[in-house]
């Protein structure tokens, strides 16, 4: 088979794929990365089965990319060679860009966007590979002129999504996240341009949405979840501020060249010798680190690494209002006087922040329908329900109890 290796995915089953410039992305030490990253964070202390990587997921929506294709093809769409293989390896590398336990430390260790490092590291890429990704580029961007290739990289109904969403349901065990992927994909067109959905698929799609809706209620913002992604990116801040503060405060901990120069300073704009330190970062970094942790001078670093490593978190408060003043004075006060620990100290004890999904944006970007009589009408048209912006906002406060 040459390079054509066959992977057992636990949900498509033997999987392989047309390309051979795919398998040279995939073999790349910055893509075989992605195996040594969480997809889920550290929703697996909620979730014990939520231990799949990034590597599986890329895989997953490459695999449901070319399925797509396939599709478009059989039903006149003409695409490219070409523009197939760019529109794949824009859906295998759109997370590259992922660090350490994904998006729980998402902005904390460099301060960019996971999306914004993928772009750089799919340019680092393309010079590498002597520009065989500059379409795969402009379709991840937005700036390729066929519309539909980057709705299935990025959109409403993309394949990111569908992937995550079977995958994350799987893993997880939360049964109402399984969605009919298959037939959605098989349903799929393109009008003037843009991808539409078959009508008889509108159950399909309403099932997605709610599926979607459920998974971040249940799974992603679950209020376990949240506590420990917060602690995390807690004691994180807190490295960083004691090496603002101390050149000598990391005394004892055991991390790589790569995690103590970021840990020391504070990027916001990823150069080229940052993206190859940046690229040598996995969630191994931030275990280890951890584990030197539990008995380092400093009180909160020690404490928190050691609630971590024990699953011993922090106690949370989470509504989708606003939290009471009253309540987080009350709370302030049987901290300080449960820790013997003074505002200042209490201060890096008691989070308090929000989070919220947006769920589906129809003023952004409507899923449209294909009637038999070549008809196209939105999703709103026979689903007023489905007419606004679905949003969930979680406000939370964490302590220790």
């Amino acid at each position: 088979m040459g390079k054509r290796k066959l992977f057992n995915d636990p949900i498509y089953g033997l999987i392989n794929f047309k390309s051979e410039f795919l398998y040279d992305l995939i073999d790349h030490q910055y893509f075989q990365r992605l195996r040594r990253i969480g997809q889920m964070g550290l929703t697996h202390f909620v979730y014990p089965g939520a231990t799949h990587s990034r590597f599986q997921h890329a895989i997953g929506a490459l695999y449901l990319m070319q399925s797509a294709v396939a599709v478009l093809k059989e039903k006149g769409i003409q695409i490219s060679q070409e523009e197939s293989d760019a529109m794949c390896a824009a859906m295998l590398l759109h997370d590259i860009g992922h660090g350490p336990i994904s998006h729980s430390l998402e902005r904390i260790i460099v301060d960019v966007h996971h999306e914004d490092i993928s772009l750089a590291i799919m340019n680092l890429l393309n010079e590498e590979f002597n520009g065989r990704l500059s379409m795969a580029i402009e379709i991840f961007k937005g700036k390729y002129p066929r519309r539909f290739m980057h709705q299935l990289v990025s959109g409403q109904l993309d394949l990111d999504r569908l992937d995550y969403i079977t995958r994350d349901s799987y893993y997880t065990g939360v049964a109402e996240g399984v969605i009919g992927y298959d037939r959605i994909i098989s349903m799929i067109d393109v009008v003037d341009n843009s991808l539409v959905v078959e009508e008889k698929a509108i159950y399909s799609i309403q099932k997605f949405l709610v599926a979607r809706e459920i998974m971040y209620k249940q799974v992603y913002l679950h209020k376990t979840s949240i506590s420990a992604e917060v602690m995390l990116r807690q004691y994180f801040k807190r490295l960083k501020y004691l090496a603002k503060l101390d050149g000598n405060a990391l005394a004892g901990l055991t991390f790589s060249e790569e995690m103590k120069y970021f840990l020391k300073k504070n990027v916001s704009k990823l150069d080229k010798m940052d993206l190859i330190k940046f690229l040598h970062l996995d969630d191994n970094d931030i275990y280890v680190l951890l584990k030197s942790s539990v008995s380092h001078q400093d009180f909160i670093i020690r404490d928190l690494s050691t609630r971590l490593l024990g699953r011993k978190l922090f106690k949370a408060k989470v509504s989708s209002q606003v939290i009471a003043s009253d309540f987080k004075k009350n709370v302030r006060q049987k901290v300080n006087e449960t820790l013997n620990i003074g505002d200042e100290i209490s201060d890096w004890y008691i989070i308090e922040g929000k989070e919220s999904i947006c769920t589906y944006s129809p003023d952004n970007e409507e899923i449209k329908f294909l009637r038999k009589d070549g008809h196209v009408f939105d999703l709103s048209y026979i689903s007023p329900e489905f007419n606004f912006l679905t949003i969930i906002d979680r406000y939370f406060l964490c302590y220790p109890a």
